[in-house]
């Protein structure tokens, strides 16, 4: 028996991350990829205006823009993520966000 654990996506095929999210006004639409106790992977894809409030996590969150751009705020700090570029949010500091434009994101929650 083959075990897997990457789910809701199709294996020995080439995809567009991209593509496997689509824009919804007015909401955050999800596709999980991993969910165990270490590993969490995520597609997100956000309506301008939409968001996570803020919160903290329990394990470091390394979010990839895919498209578009979001403000990230960190401990009450803000900084500006554009598509192409990657953040990390350290385990247990509260962080939040906020799609300045549609935007699209990987994230990969890594735990203990």
């Amino acid at each position: 028996m083959s075990r897997t654990f990457i789910k809701n996506i199709d294996f020995g095929k080439t995809h567009e991350l991209a593509e496997l999210v689509d824009y919804q006004p007015g909401r955050v639409v999800s596709l999980t990829l991993v969910q165990n106790e270490a590993l969490s992977m995520t597609l997100f894809a956000f309506a301008k205006g939409e968001g996570v409030s803020t919160h903290s996590a329990p394990g470091d969150a390394m979010v990839y823009i895919i498209d578009g751009r979001a403000e990230i705020t960190i401990g009450g700090e803000k900084l500006a993520a554009a598509a192409g570029q990657t953040v990390v949010m350290p385990a247990d500091i509260p962080h939040g966000l906020e799609a300045t434009e549609d935007f699209k994101m990987l994230l990969i929650l890594v735990k203990q």
